[in-house]
């Protein structure tokens, strides 16, 4: 497990041999992260070809070092659909084998890059599991499955536990402040982001990140490891700085990964960042000797997270009404909806991942996302289709619902996170205007969050039985049943 979505799903691109050149121009983004103390400087340099299926994207670092990766291009179910297809026959034994590790930017042949796509639900995870076990032996694929499993779990586990979300949030804005009040750690943090603290894996973690939105699944929990005990930076602030650049920024399984790390969400259990791991598993890239922390004590916290029944979704009404599309899901035209809408609407809410600035490179992918199911999705259905500013929600729901004399909006279930907080803070402004706002669950979230509100391996034990329920083919008779 790790931070953020997990590896099976982050982390493999396959490089396309046509791409070789460099990007020919930059887009440069300044911004002063912080009031008191040293502002960030951040410069993002990508590919502007997005009609190839991998953009070449690069940065050169404060050591006059550049890099050539290939990363998701662009934020399309097809694309999506096309790495799929390409990670499929990597997806069994050789992903069980080589997934830890992180053979740089330029190679990513060991995993699957694919979080991007799940996070936005262009790709289900349902789809996945359902590929995945037509071309691989269900005892091959086991690994890559319970992959898909632990983002399951950390999306269920924050639903029963909604609290510790608004606890990080307001630690974010407190950590915020308290950086502005205390010069050497606005110092260190501001060394963190723009990759000079003179850790050379760190900086060259911070470089791709900031650049391409991604990382390898090992190098985020190094990276949040040598954030919180070698930098001794608060680690809500670490979680924010991956929320707001990776493409694949969940606010479930980034936040409780980066708890994990700490000793949080498995009570006293941390993570250390070895240098001999490091430098095994970045394949000799790096050999941080001397720089790391050498214990990994458990942070603690004046709350404790007690578990609460899920909230019950609504059933899809009778009668007209209209479709909702969030970054929460983006493929409303695979088996999310038993009617037909009238007209379909796109929001984001991408801008609050957080307080601080959002990187370019995750807002474009977000916004674009939504738009490719925007377009998708007035198409499956011949219904109008329509992208609006995410200024302001409500105002934008009422005249849309005015011009098409909508009195019901249906959108996917939005798991704890801004989608969630925007459309709780909606739902009144629609009722008090006589229009009700319908928020439906899938099938695969149904069936797996009721065991998710413990501890990880509960759920794991009920995997073959979930893959029946969802009509999931293992491929034998009976699949073993573990007991983690």
């Amino acid at each position: 497990m790790g931070i953020a979505d997990q590896s099976s799903l982050a982390e493999t691109v396959f490089p396309d041999p046509s791409v070789s050149a460099l990007p020919d121009r930059q887009s440069p983004r300044t911004a002063g992260l912080l009031r008191g103390g040293h502002a960030v400087t951040d410069a993002v340099i990508r590919g502007e070809n997005f009609e190839q299926t991998f953009a070449v994207v690069a940065r050169r670092d404060a050591g006059n070092r550049t890099f050539q990766v290939t990363a998701p291009a662009t934020a399309d179910r097809r694309t999506a659909q096309d790495f799929l297809e390409r990670f499929l026959p990597n997806a069994g034994r050789h992903y069980s084998e080589n997934r830890n590790f992180d053979f740089g930017p330029d190679d990513r042949s060991n995993v699957s890059v694919l979080s991007p796509y799940v996070r936005h639900r262009m790709l289900l995870e349902s789809e996945l599991l359902q590929a995945v076990l037509r071309e691989h032996p269900y005892g091959d694929a086991q690994k890559f499955i319970d992959e898909v499993f632990w983002r399951t779990y950390f999306k269920g586990w924050l639903e029963h536990h909604p609290g510790v979300w608004t606890h990080y949030v307001a630690g974010v804005s407190r950590a915020v402040r308290q950086l502005n009040e205390d010069q050497p750690a606005c110092d260190r943090y501001n060394e963190a982001v723009s990759a000079r603290t003179g850790i050379d894996c760190f900086d060259a973690w911070v470089d791709e990140l900031t650049s391409t939105g991604y990382l390898h699944n090992h190098a985020r929990m190094w990276f949040a490891s040598i954030w919180v005990y070698t930098l001794k930076l608060p680690w809500q602030l670490g979680a924010d700085f991956f929320l707001r650049n990776l493409l694949d920024g969940d606010p479930a399984s980034n936040t409780l990964g980066w708890r994990w790390v700490c000793g949080l969400h498995t009570r006293g259990k941390t993570y250390l960042a070895r240098v001999s791991n490091i430098t095994n598993f970045s394949n000799y890239r790096f050999n941080p000797r001397g720089q790391l922390a050498t214990s990994a004590p458990p942070l603690s916290e004046d709350t404790t997270a007690q578990p609460m029944p899920l909230r019950t979704a609504d059933v899809e009404p009778r009668g007209r009404f209209g479709l909702l599309l969030t970054e929460e899901d983006c493929a409303p035209e695979q088996s999310l909806l038993q009617g037909t809408p009238e007209a379909v609407l796109g929001l984001s809410a991408v801008r609050d991942r957080s307080i601080l600035p959002v990187s370019p490179v995750v807002f474009e992918f977000s916004v674009a996302a939504v738009a490719d199911g925007v377009q998708r999705a007035a198409a499956h259905w011949g219904a109008e289709g329509e992208c609006a500013d995410d200024s302001d929600w409500a105002e934008t729901l009422l005249a849309w619902c005015r011009r098409h004399e909508l009195n019901q909006v249906v959108t996917a279930w939005a798991p704890v996170g801004p989608v969630a907080a925007r459309l709780d803070a909606v739902e009144d402004r629609l009722a008090k205007n006589d229009i009700k706002l319908f928020r439906l669950r899938r099938d695969y979230d149904e069936q797996a969050w009721p065991h998710a509100a413990k501890g990880y391996f509960k759920l794991k034990r009920q995997v073959p039985e979930l893959l029946a329920a969802l009509g999931i083919d293992t491929g034998v008779d009976k699949p073993l049943r573990r007991t983690g």
